[in-house]
């Protein structure tokens, strides 16, 4: 970065990066909507197959004057080469590759503020599993494999002390209102966020507000207590007057039709108030295990009569008399609302993990009472001075029916080589 101002200095810090090798191996289910659509004509739904890929991040900052003013470019950058492995019936390997920009923000020190502009990754809450309060960058939880996020198109203002901070950030500025473009809904909607936070001792208090461009206003709070040495809790709550949401069009003909329909019924639609919330805690002894436990409750996902009326039209659809090609398609657009964030509004999690010198390893379940389904997850990671190894196993488990088990994944295993420069 150069400045027009004559006789200020640029300060280019090295350039640093990193390499990652990933390779995800990926057995398809044999359960679900795609599995049966599958069975029905083979290859109609993408099959899930094995994966590798070869990932370069970029890293660089340059810091200047401008006049009086401290500014600087900071610029993350990520190019990506994948090799797909081909269906199992014996499909040709794919490859594709491309360049994206995670960030590239131009930041000013005004003293007790900052200001920035550009594409920047803003995460808030207190959750590991899920946060209620992220309503910016809208990160999905659980990666198997550490991943940099792609931030947001945003401008913000930072204004702190030693005990206290505020953030207002006003996210995809230039996003136009679109009520029925999909690429505007979620973490692209345009949006005016506002963050507090106030330290109290042990004790950290953020409030959160969000006034989203056809969502609305969303209120939000959270805790975070050091109880002890070895115990720490925390929760997050937020209250939404209108939400995102999957909706089955009426043309669907009630809860268990099984009439073939020539369109996707599944869509995305703004939807009612709903309320978002998590408790948690976790214990860490003195050889650093850990045990984590977190409840909470996701509101806007699909309530239990919705996901009793989806099983419904599957079991109609595959006894329905009509064309195969027909049921199949209409069994695969049925896999639409597993895409949501939370399946089941109600979900546990329980973590234990172990940090040793040098490594990490970690093994947990998430578990949704309203089906018995649940997602158990075991990772390992050793941190050398530059290399990172990480080798991670994630198995859907429980009944038949649990949404769980009709996800297109039944299990994934996932090893990765990074090395930092």
């Amino acid at each position: 970065m150069t400045a027009s101002w004559p006789g200020t200095a640029v300060a280019n810090a090295a350039p640093g990066g990193e390499l990652r090798l990933v390779h995800e191996d990926r057995s398809p289910a044999s359960t679900g909507p795609l599995a049966e659509a599958n069975r029905l004509v083979p290859g109609i739904a993408p099959q899930l197959t094995s994966r590798s890929s070869a990932e370069l991040e970029w890293r660089q900052r340059a810091d200047t004057r401008l006049g009086p003013l401290p500014v600087s470019l900071a610029l993350n950058a990520q190019a990506r080469a994948q090799s797909d492995g081909g269906d199992p019936s014996g499909g040709t390997t794919a490859e594709r590759g491309g360049l994206r920009v995670n960030e590239l923000q131009l930041s000013a020190d005004l003293g007790a503020w900052q200001a920035s502009a550009g594409k920047k990754v803003v995460g808030w809450d207190v959750g590991f599993g899920f946060r209620p309060n992220d309503v910016v960058q809208q990160e999905r939880r659980r990666s198997l494999l550490p991943a940099t996020q792609q931030g947001r198109p945003l401008l913000m203002l930072e204004g702190f002390d030693a005990d206290n901070a505020l953030a207002l950030v006003w996210v995809h500025p230039l996003q136009q209102r679109d009520d029925f473009a999909p690429q505007e809904r979620g973490a692209d909607e345009q949006a005016l966020a506002l963050r507090l936070y106030h330290r109290a001792g042990a004790l950290d208090v953020h409030g959160f507000a969000r006034q989203g461009d056809h969502t609305g206003t969303s209120l939000g709070a959270a805790l975070a207590w050091v109880a002890g040495d070895s115990l720490a809790l925390h929760a997050s709550v937020r209250r939404l007057r209108r939400h995102d949401g999957w909706v089955i069009d009426a043309n669907a003909e009630g809860n268990s039709s099984g009439q073939v329909l020539g369109a996707n019924p599944w869509r995305q639609a703004t939807l009612g108030p709903a309320s978002q919330w998590l408790v948690g805690g976790q214990w860490t002894g003195e050889w650093q295990q850990s045990l984590m436990v977190e409840a909470w409750r996701d509101g806007t996902a699909l309530s239990a009569a919705d996901w009793r009326a989806w099983g419904a039209r599957n079991t109609a659809l595959a006894a329905s008399p009509a064309p195969a090609a027909a049921r199949a398609g209409n069994l695969a657009w049925q896999a639409s609302p597993l895409g949501s964030t939370s399946l089941h509004r109600d979900n546990l999690l329980i973590r234990l993990a172990w940090q040793p010198a040098g490594w990490q390893l970690s093994l947990d379940t998430v578990y949704m009472p309203a089906d018995h389904g649940r997602h158990d997850t075991a990772a390992v990671q050793w941190q050398g001075d530059r290399w990172r190894l990480n080798a991670a196993w994630r198995q859907a488990a429980g009944p038949t029916d649990a949404l769980a088990r009709q996800l297109p994944s039944r299990r994934t295993l996932a090893l990765s080589a990074a090395c930092a420069f």
